[in-house]
Formats: structure tokens, C-alpha cells, sequence
């Protein structure tokens, strides 16, 4: 059936003249390499307990490097749950911690005290075992201020971590913690040798102990990694090699797919999502992933959150939803979505209101509203690009444009020469936890380098709130507390989101062993092999 918009335009046209659009207006940023040369053409090594090679299509170019103390890039991370290893790691489908490099789970020896048992014969790909010094150093380097490690903001309540042996850690916590098991998964374990002599280099070229080694990468290229022969952990590498094709052009990543030159693609198309026959195979999955509106609260015409607010009940989202995410998402009613167990639904929650959005205008003392709108260059991005245009011009705000890659975008947004961006965001990679979802966003780096809340009475009680619920032992009462940052950002709508979209990943049937859909954003083939 083909359903039509108000113009009679129907949506496969509307959906290319949008993606063309958004071609239009971007401004092509160029990028350097991102690491060094291959280890000997398919790099050095033994070929693992795998076999044959898998090839992917991934949708993000590589903004960001590689070391896991600080890369927030979506193909860079998801590149290192195959490369690195924490002493726990979350199943990339369900989101449940699972032991890795640890024996088992942090065992508690009391309220503030945890330890974790290396497994034995673990090594780095250099070859080096994986010490107790080493786990040591990884959680030194997340928490000393000076490294500005992203990590930092979700581990807080880490006191002192000291190695009790060779193979033993002993974490000392500020204050009982009950998430701390599956927590310490966002630390991941690096040579303190090779990380600790020359972090740059590190960046470049990420040394782990995971079932796959680096062996090099390419800004808007590719990513290549190599089966790791000696890794001896519970998730060996089933194939020889990976192959990860950057492929930002929705349009080229179907192709590449449907042609048979990978084997899976992340981030299909709406548009295309019907159009899979016979072994390719496609499959939207919840997540929390959204698409969120963040405000430089530093420009004196954002600083008033009735401003903020009017943008939010300006947007026709169910019309965004149902016109360029055929339907695949829904609107924002917390921060959290509706399926999440510990959702929240927020006292403030943003329907389709013009009439209000021009009031709270109004009452703020401004007129004619103009800035430039920063969009990241994704492909259901810049489909809902001249949407969110739309209902802004009718709603009497003007608003211009600028779609380019997200590593552009952010390097202007860190300068702090910026009005409003419209961005994907999904912190769900690192934990599903509130605590942790909240964090990212409203704790520590963001507020305080990206969108300027730093001194706001606001932001004060929001990291007051979240520290209350870090410290609650009780589980309702800790979710209430929750509940109440959910509704304080809503209402402040500094950074908030306007819907959390479902993520279609499309796969060749039969080209591999045991592959599943995330519901956060990338490819994990761990435990996946090529048929």
C-alpha cells in the first residue's frame, strides 16, 4: 500500500528527496587515517580457532580512536567489544553482565568491599599476560581527573582498587554500591606497558585481550581485525578475520549487502526494511537509542527553558514518526522508553502544541526566533531533518539547517560555537541501568563541556539526586529518585529526548553461525561465525 503525505507526495519519494536534502546541505569534513599500516597484509598471527572471514557494513565513520578509557564513537566502541575484555562484560543482546576476564562475578566481602580472580593464562595481544597491575592501572587511569576519562562518570563511588596478588583485585568503595558487579564493565583492561608508555599511539592502534587483535583502520574506510590465537577466554573467535566496510550511505550499505560483499549491515533504512527477500534477512529491535534536541544553554536565547520547552511542543513527532521512521520509534514520554524496566513516565511530556510553543515564546520575551540547527549526517537523521523544519516554521520559528558528520558537529559543539543540535544518542552500549543511562547525559561531561548547564540550580540537584540514588540500598526507593531526575530534565529540557526509535539490522541467511540483532547501536560478532 502506498500511503501518501498531505503534498501527495508519497514516502519513498519524500524519504530520497529528504536524503537528498540532506546531502545538500552538508559540508564534507575530511578525516585523517586513524591508525597505521596492516601487520603484513592480513596482519601477523595465527588464523584462531575460526574460519573464513566475516565482512560488515557499519553506518558511523571512525570520529573518535580507539581507547576504551575515553572513545564515545559508535564504530570504535563496538570495535572494542571484540578487541578488549573487562572482568565483566554485558551480553551484547540481552545487556546482562557476564564474568569475562574474572573467574566469576565481583564476590562481596562486606558493603564497600569487592573482589575480582583473573582467569588463568590470559594474555594480551602482544603476548604479555593480563596481571592484577594491570586491571589496577585500567581503573586508575578511568578515575584520575587528568585523563578525562568518560568512563569516570559511571564509576564514582570507587575509593581505591589494589592488587592482592598476581592475579587478584580488591575494590574499596566511597559507599555501598549495589550495581557494582555488573558496573565495572565499563572499564575495560588494558597493558599498562603499552597503554601506559604512549597513550596516543594506544589510540591508534588498541592492544587487548579480546578473541580479536587490531590490525588496522581507516577513517570512512574500514576497520580489520584478526582472530586472536592465543585468547583463552569463554568467547574464542569463530571466524579468521573481520572486515568492517564504513559505509555511511544508507543507500550503498543495502547494496553492499543484497550483493553479497558483507554479511550484515546495521542501521537499514526504514524505507528499505520491506524490501528484503529470500536469504537476506532483516529485524527491528527496541532500543533505547533516540534522537534527542540539546541547547547551549550559554546562549542567552536558550537560556530560559520556556524556550526550549516551546521547541519541544513545536515538533510534530508522531508526523516525524510516521512520515521518515515509517512508524519505528515512539515518541518520548520519559527518558527512558516505555519498554525499560525501570521507565518513568515524566511530568512534563512534550505533545504536538503550537499554540503553547508560541505562548512560552511569548512569555519568555522573544519574537522572531532564528538559529542554525545542527544535524549529524545519519541517514534517518537527515530524513527528519526538514520535518523538524517544518513544524518549526509553522509554529513561526526559523530555523537553517547544517548537516555534516558527527565528528564536525561536536568539534564545533567542544568550541562552544553552537545554537541547538539534533543528534542520535545511545549510552545503552556501555549498561542498561538508569543510573548509567542518566549519567551520560546529565553527570559530569556533558552538561558541564557540551550543551553549558554547569551552573545552573538545575544541574545542581540533578547530580544531587543521582548521588542519592547511587548510595540507596533500596531498590524502590532508589527508582524514585530516579524517577524524579527523569522529571527534572524533562522540565528543564536542556538535552532530552524527542523519541526512542527501533534499530533494523539486515543479515545474509546462512553466511553466518549464530548472529543476532542488537538493540543498541552496532554489530557484535562475538560468539558468531561465517558459515
Amino acid at each position: 500500500m502506498s500511503a501518501r503525505s498531505a503534498a501527495g507526495v508519497d514516502r519513498r519519494t519524500f524519504l530520497r528527496l529528504a536524503s537528498a536534502i540532506g546531502v545538500a546541505t552538508a559540508v564534507t569534513t575530511g578525516l585523517t587515517a586513524c591508525g597505521g599500516p596492516a601487520s603484513g597484509g592480513d596482519g601477523a598471527g595465527g588464523s584462531g580457532s575460526g574460519a573464513g572471514v566475516i565482512e560488515a557494513g557499519l553506518s558511523y565513520p571512525l570520529s573518535t580512536g580507539f581507547d576504551p578509557m575515553i572513545t564515545s564513537g559508535a564504530t570504535p566502541y563496538a570495535a572494542n567489544m571484540h578487541i578488549f575484555e573487562g572482568l565483566v562484560d554485558l551480553d551484547p543482546v540481552t545487556l546482562v553482565a557476564r564474568p569475562t576476564l574474572a573467574t566469576e562475578m565481583p564476590k562481596k566481602i562486606n558493603a564497600t568491599t569487592y573482589r575480582a580472580t583473573l582467569r588463568k593464562g590470559a594474555t594480551f595481544h602482544d603476548g604479555s599476560p593480563v596481571t592484577a597491575d594491570d586491571v589496577v592501572f585500567s581503573f586508575e587511569r578511568v578515575l584520575d581527573p587528568k585523563n578525562a576519562s568518560l568512563m569516570a562518570q559511571f564509576v564514582p563511588f570507587i575509593d581505591k582498587v589494589t592488587a592482592v596478588g598476581a592475579s587478584t583485585v580488591e575494590f574499596r568503595l566511597k559507599y555501598p554500591f549495589a550495581l557494582f558487579p555488573s558496573r565495572v564493565s565499563v572499564v575495560r583492561i588494558v597493558p599498562r606497558k603499552i597503554a601506559g608508555a604512549d597513550p596516543k599511539a594506544f589510540d591508534t592502534k588498541p592492544v587487548g585481550s579480546g578473541p580479536y587483535r587490531f590490525v588496522q583502520a581507516v577513517r570512512e574506510d574500514k576497520i580489520v581485525m584478526q582472530a586472536y590465537d592465543k585468547y583463552n577466554g569463554p568467547h574464542p573467535a569463530k571466524a579468521k578475520k573481520m572486515v568492517w566496510h564504513l559505509i555511511s550511505d544508507p543507500s550503498a550499505r543495502v547494496s553492499a549487502l543484497q550483493s553479497g560483499r558483507v554479511q550484515a549491515i546495521e542501521d537499514v533504512p526504514y524505507i528499505d526494511v520491506k524490501g528484503f527477500t529470500g536469504k537476506d534477512k532483516v529485524e527491528s529491535v527496541q532500543s533505547f537509542g533516540l534522537l534527542f534536541l540539546m541547547f547551549n544553554c550559554a546562549d542567552k536565547r536558550f537560556a530560559d527553558k520556556r524556550v526550549r520547552q516551546a521547541l519541544h511542543y513545536a515538533l510534530d513527532t508522531e508526523k516525524i514518526i510516521s512520515t521518515a521512521l515509517l512508524g519505528n520509534a515512539a515518541p518520548a514520554t520519559g527518558y527512558l522508553p516505555a519498554t525499560h524496566p525501570d521507565y518513568h513516565k515524566a511530568a512534563t511530556v512534550y505533545g504536538h502544541d503550537p499554540a503553547k510553543a508560541r505562548k512560552l515564546l511569548a512569555d519568555a520575551g522573544v519574537g522572531k526566533l532564528s538559529f542554525t540547527l545542527l544535524l549529524t549526517d545519519n541517514g534517518w537523521v537527515k530524513d527528519i531533518a526538514p520535518l523538524i523544519k517544518e513544524s518549526w516554521a509553522a509554529a513561526g520559528i526559523d530555523a537553517r539547517l547544517d548537516i555534516q558528520q558527527s565528528a564536525a558537529q561536536y568539534a564545533k559543539i567542544d568550541k562552544g560555537g553552537f545554537d541547538v543540535l539534533a543528534a542520535p544518542g545511545d549510552p545503552s552500549v556501555f549498561g542498561n541501568d538508569a543510573d548509567l543511562l542518566l549519567r551520560w547525559f546529565y553527570y559530569g561531561f556533558w552538561p558541564e563541556k557540551r550543551y553549558g548547564w554547569t551552573g545552573s540550580a538545575a544541574y545542581k540537584q540533578t547530580k544531587s539526586l543521582l548521588d542519592k540514588a547511587a548510595a540507596e540500598g533500596d531498590a524502590a526507593r532508589r527508582k524514585e529518585l530516579w524517577g524524579k531526575v527523569t522529571d527534572l530534565v524533562a522540565e528543564e529540557a536542556a538535552l532530552y529526548p524527542v523519541l526512542h526509535r527501533k534499530l533494523p539490522t539486515a543479515w545474509r541467511e546462512g553466511a553466518l553461525t549464530g548472529f543476532r540483532p542488537l538493540p543498541t547501536t552496532g554489530l557484535s560478532f562475538i560468539d558468531v561465525g561465517r558459515a
